[in-house]
């Protein structure tokens, strides 16, 4: 991960344990309601994440004492209903779970507040819930656009009403802001109608659960009415544990499922107050095996007298589920049949418009996808599993993110922005690292005519992995150059063409734009082109991904440069053949000559000396061996000892693939 982007190679496989994070939805909502309580509330497994930070820098903003007492604990006392500071300014980044409870927390108490978030929340509507407060006698104005924040929240009117009607399809957490709001309307009874189909219930379930936990008792009427009646208030229940997070479950669940398994995530269990539990029954109508335990959940792939099965598509109401719904989305490309997921309307007011950039990115993989206003169709790529490499947005989302770096069960993949996961899990990619098994890799560096080329094909051929001849990329980049009449030298434009070859490597032909280039790539002033190529950065950056696109199982044989220091620094095991200048030039003398290519000692010695200098020299990927890499001197070695050496060094690792 580098700030900008990760690069997850294909795995063979997932197993494992994994201990969750805290729940976002109950970290925030316990936050707050031990805010509000009186007495003061220890609280345990606290997600630490940008949403669980913005609810505590608000509510220290407000004049609340909390103190983390260790890194996931917290105490906090709670101020009675009624915060000690009324006038602030509080920014809550994209954080739903913070902005939609207390913009009715502070609108029903009152005050003199600004509440305003990143770009995104600006976005997301809240016209629902601001409409319902003012029934309520609530002060609020649209500091921007009619119906989203920044908004202004003042002292509240005398006579609001205690009969509140809301809509229900927009998003739970409205409903969810104003129950939590509604006990602080001290001496009044108030009664929440909700119009028109109540989506996400389980999270208003677990609104409720928390609340009872903290002494308010909400009257639910089915799922259109709920009274919260006059003299209810918060009290402290002295310590709360917070549950693991139980969409953050659902990506390794996925994992195992996909992967083989089981993989084990512990921290709740199939009884857990959150709504996302369920997807554990979405798994299991696709095939998984899926069992449970008090505070475990697991999952293994759909077992066969043969071996692992592929999942299977299913249509499915995700109302209950609409988070853990994403991961469905991305096990679908795995899936025999499409798989339809409805009731998700949610979606497009989340992070990002959910639908649609998952439908964009899903595509990127060759599926075909339908979307709708509440809907997504995922049809996999056939024949499966014919997934492709791909470049996957994450539109400042966090749950895009991780819901993608599932594909990496079946095709490397390039995430864009990675770092948006600490919203609710920073430590995400590296328990997925911790939990899955990448393609093995045997980097193969050296000098030039050391017989790194020759070496490497062969040991790739005697292990049944692939081969990767890294320099044939360059090459191919210096000749469409050449061709399309660019000079070796004009970064920018030798970027684009990197980016843009048109390259297959197919039946041991190398094809450039659909041309067989085998020996015009091999002829030496494309060679001395390629060279010079290589030295650019922004050549070298433009092809990285290509290159780790090459990472399939059952494993790679990667021939290059910076194989072992920079595209797969992971490699299960690097060697770098050397040779001696004289040796080294008989070889090439001996090769020019086979081809009919006139050449003498002397050329090629001085050709040899200077490219060694200017290769171990240059800025970018310098010819140098890796600390960790096996040194080979080939000089006095004939092809098949060398090949019988690096097959002992790869025998020797472990989980070689």
């Amino acid at each position: 991960m580098n700030g900008t982007f990760l690069d997850l190679p294909q795995m063979l496989g997932a197993a494992g344990t994994v201990r969750l994070p805290g729940s976002k939805s109950i970290s925030n909502r316990a936050l707050l309601l031990a805010a509000l309580a009186s007495g003061e509330t220890e609280l345990r497994d606290v997600l630490l994440s940008d949403d669980t930070e913005r609810m505590l820098d608000a509510l220290r903003a407000l004049g609340v004492d909390v103190v983390q007492q260790s890194a996931t604990v917290f105490r906090v006392v709670g101020s009675g209903g009624r915060f000690p500071v009324t006038q602030a300014d509080l920014f809550l980044g994209n954080a739903g779970t913070a902005v939609r409870p207390l913009t009715a927390v502070l609108a029903v108490v009152g005050g003199d507040y600004r509440l305003s978030g990143v770009a995104r929340m600006h976005e997301r509507p809240i016209g629902d819930l601001v409409e319902a407060l003012r029934q309520l006698g609530a002060d609020l104005r649209y500091a921007g656009s009619e119906g989203f924040p920044p908004l202004l929240i003042g002292s509240p009117v005398a006579d609001g009403s205690d009969l509140v009607t809301l809509r229900g399809e927009v998003s739970s957490q409205f409903l969810t802001g104003l129950l939590i709001a509604l006990p602080l309307r001290r001496g009044r009874t108030t009664c929440v109608e909700v119009l028109g189909e109540l989506i996400s219930k389980p999270y208003v379930e677990m609104t409720l659960q928390m609340m009872a936990r903290f002494g308010v008792e909400v009257v639910r009427e089915g799922w259109q009415r709920f009274t919260v009646v006059a003299g209810s208030a918060y009290r402290s229940p002295g310590v709360v544990e917070v549950e693991g997070d139980a969409s953050s479950a659902s990506y390794f669940l996925a994992l195992g499922a996909l992967g083989g398994g089981p993989l084990r995530v512990e921290g709740l269990g199939a009884d857990s107050i959150q709504g996302d539990v369920r997807f554990a029954d979405a798994l299991a109508m696709m095939g998984a095996q899926v069992s449970s335990g008090s505070n475990w959940l697991a999952a293994a792939a759909p077992a066969t007298s043969s071996g692992h099965a592929r999942l299977r598509g299913i249509d499915l109401d995700c109302n209950a589920i609409p988070d853990a719904a994403m991961t469905l989305a991305t096990l679908a490309l795995f899936a025999d049949g499409p798989t339809t997921l409805r009731n998700i309307a949610s979606w497009r007011v989340k992070e990002t418009d959910r639908i649609s950039a998952m439908a964009c990115e899903l595509r990127r993989f060759g599926a075909r996808v339908e979307e709708g206003a509440d809907f997504i169709r995922v049809f996999p790529p056939t024949p499966a599993p014919a997934l492709l490499p791909a470049v996957v947005d994450t539109y400042d989302d966090h749950r895009m993110a991780m819901a993608f770096s599932l594909a990496a069960l079946g095709v490397p993949l390039r995430i864009k922005q990675p770092e948006v996961v600490a919203k609710t899990f920073p430590e995400y990619f590296a328990r997925f690292a911790e939990v899955t098994q990448p393609v093995p890799v045997l980097a193969i560096d050296g000098t030039s005519a050391s017989g790194k080329g020759t070496i490497a094909q062969r040991v790739a051929q005697a292990l049944g992995w692939h081969y990767l001849d890294s320099g044939a990329l360059y090459r191919l980049t210096a000749l469409a150059a050449e061709r399309a009449g660019v000079a070796c030298d004009d970064a920018g434009r030798m970027a684009t063409i990197a980016a843009e070859l048109d390259v297959s490597f197919s039946s041991g032909a190398i094809l450039l734009a659909g041309d067989a280039v085998d020996e015009a790539i091999r002829s030496e002033e494309i060679s001395r082109a390629a060279s010079r190529v290589a030295a650019l950065p922004e050549v070298r950056a433009a092809l990285l991904f290509r290159q780790r696109a090459f990472r399939r199982p059952p494993g790679l044989v990667a021939d290059g440069r910076d194989m072992a220091s920079v595209v797969f620094p992971d490699a299960v095991c690097k060697v770098f053949l050397s040779a001696s200048l004289e040796m080294r030039a008989k070889r090439r003398l001996k090769q020019l000559i086979e081809k009919g290519i006139a050449a003498n000692m002397s050329d090629l010695l001085q050709d040899l000396r200077e490219r060694d200098e200017r290769d171990s020299q240059r800025s970018v990927a310098p010819m140098q061996q890796c600390a960790d890499a096996e040194l080979l001197d080939t000089t006095d070695l004939t092809i098949e000892t060398a090949v019988a050496q690096v097959l002992a060094w790869v025998s020797k690792l472990p989980n070689k693939g």
